[in-house]
Parts: structure tokens; C-alpha cells; sequence
């Protein structure tokens, strides 16, 4: 009987252990570890469709990819028909897939080829078989002569996004313009329990508007760099206080680049963690291998089961 109870003791521990494992952020998608950089991540609601931006080293140059489903089975990674030159970075799909909007500094006509600052643009197609449109830049008054980047669209058409325009407390803020049936609105600052005179950027924003995920950076509850942090809008309809989402999900390094599928219940989000590990090399293959892993520094996606 002791030895019986001492297997079942010992079968729980490994369950246990088991379950801690899965608690840690893992690779989104493993077909996309074959890249040191990218970042962004966002998925359509038939689940058949992943769209994310591949960077190169200096992250001077940027396009969106788009892997897609078919037969259980992701497809070999492709480049978007709108990308290519530019800066073309930080896709976000609307729920009925027909929509996507990211950030571009792409000039704002032909009459030029120079690189402006980052704007929001979107394209859009008939149906989820089409190709996409032409990039439409989104105008005033979501853009300005300053940067706005990282969309988020509710599901009333709400418009969330970053910015170092006029209307920031400090540095760069989370904005949004409303939808009121026919155009935006002014854009207006989240107020101070969202931003602070420091920098408060890439914001996922549920969309029924129940939470907003971003990162705060340099906080005096943070890790070390950015951190992803929630906030619950209350009864009033006000953003409470955000509250850091921890060890389990965040790192020492840079967190950012949240998006949350409710589908699955799963937080996708970007992470230059790293691993050092106090060791003597003894060749050189056991160090290129060290320098190649997972966690490396370089931006990649992790993803994190979690109930919000």
C-alpha cells in the first residue's frame, strides 16, 4: 500500500510539473521559428488565417507575411501584395476578415517616393478568396505630422492606436478616434490611469472594449524594460488602474506587440527575451547553438494560454 501511494505521489508531481510547463510562453507558431526577427501577430476568427511582420536585423526594413490553412497544415510563410518597400508593419485583421489595417511610413501619394512618418493605413478585399486592395491611408484625424501606429479596431469600429502627437501626456500615448457611423472623431488620450508622462504604447483592445493589454514601459512594477500590463474598464465606463501581468508572461527584455484571440483564450505577443546561461563553451558548434535558440534577444512570437 506505501508503495502504491508513493507511485500515485510520484504520477501527481509529473502532472504537476507537466502543468507548470505549459504555463510558460511557448513558440506561436513553429513555423515560424526559422526567423531571428519578427514580430506582430494577428489571427483571423475562422482560425485558417495568421498575418505577422518579418524585419530585417537593424529592423530598417519591414514587410507583413501571411501563413494560411489549409488541410490542418500551415502553408510556407508569403509576402503581403502591399508590402515590399517601406516600412509595412503591425497588421490587425477586423473580426469578419474583410479589413486589415497596419502601420506604414509609405509616402502618401505616387508623386513621391520618399518615406514619410508612420501613418495608419488599411486594405480591404470582397471576400476572404480576394486579393487585397490598394493601401488606403485612413486621413484625418487618426493621422497627423507625427507618427501613429499599432491598430486595434473594435468591434463598434473604435479606433485604437499609438502616438507621439500633440494630444500625448509625455511621450508616446494610446489615442483613440471614435466611429460614429460615418467618420472618426477627434482623437482623445485614454487619460492617466492608461498613460503617464513616459512611454505607454502597442495596444490590444478587446472588442467589446471589456480590457485593454499594452506595454508600460520603465514602470516601478515592471521587470526590467516594456511590460505587458491590463486594464479593466469599470461600471463608469473609465479605465482602472493597469496591473502588470507578471513573471509568467513577462520577461526582462522588451514585451510588446499584444493580441488576444478569445477563440482559443490565447495572448499572443512579442518578446526580445533571452536566456543567458553561465557556461564555458567547448566548441564551436555548442555556441552557435547557444546563440540560435528560441530565446535569443532577437524579437519573436510567443503565445500564453490565458483566461481574460
Amino acid at each position: 500500500m506505501k508503495k502504491l501511494f508513493q507511485i500515485i505521489f510520484v504520477l501527481f508531481l509529473g502532472i504537476l510539473g507537466f502543468s507548470q510547463e505549459l504555463t510558460k510562453p511557448i513558440p506561436a507558431c513553429d513555423i515560424l521559428k526559422k526567423y531571428q526577427n519578427v514580430r506582430d501577430f494577428t489571427i483571423s476568427t475562422t482560425q485558417d488565417e495568421i498575418y505577422f511582420t518579418i524585419q530585417n536585423p537593424s529592423e530598417e526594413r519591414a514587410v507583413i507575411a501571411v501563413i494560411k490553412k489549409k488541410k490542418k497544415r500551415w502553408s510556407e510563410p508569403e509576402m503581403t501584395s502591399f508590402s515590399g518597400n517601406y516600412r509595412n508593419l503591425e497588421p490587425f485583421l477586423t473580426q469578419d476578415g474583410l479589413r486589415m489595417y497596419f502601420a506604414s511610413n509609405r509616402p502618401i501619394d505616387d508623386e513621391t517616393t520618399k518615406a514619410k512618418d508612420y501613418d495608419i493605413w488599411y486594405v480591404e478585399r470582397k471576400d476572404i478568396k480576394s486579393d487585397w486592395s490598394k493601401p488606403i491611408n485612413v486621413g484625418a484625424p487618426v493621422n497627423s505630422d507625427k507618427d501613429e501606429f499599432y491598430p486595434c479596431i473594435t468591434a463598434n469600429g473604435n479606433l485604437y492606436f499609438t502616438s507621439d502627437a500633440i494630444k500625448t501626456l509625455g511621450k508616446d500615448d494610446i489615442l483613440v478616434c471614435k466611429w460614429d457611423g460615418k467618420q472618426y472623431t477627434e482623437p482623445e488620450n485614454l487619460g492617466m490611469n492608461i498613460n503617464s508622462t513616459g512611454y505607454e504604447f502597442n495596444a490590444f483592445v478587446s472588442p467589446n472594449e471589456e480590457f485593454i493589454i499594452y506595454t508600460c514601459y520603465g514602470r516601478p512594477d515592471g521587470l526590467g524594460s516594456g511590460d505587458l500590463c491590463i486594464s479593466y474598464k469599470n461600471n463608469k465606463g473609465n479605465w482602472d488602474e493597469p496591473k502588470n501581468l507578471g513573471v509568467e508572461i513577462n520577461s526582462k527584455k522588451m514585451d510588446y506587440c499584444p493580441f488576444y484571440d478569445a477563440t482559443t483564450q490565447t495572448l499572443y505577443f512579442t518578446s526580445k527575451r533571452m536566456i543567458v546561461i553561465d557556461k564555458t563553451f567547448t566548441n564551436l558548434k555548442e555556441f552557435e547553438t547557444e546563440i540560435s535558440s528560441y530565446e535569443n534577444g532577437f524579437s519573436r512570437i510567443y503565445k500564453y494560454q490565458i483566461k481574460l
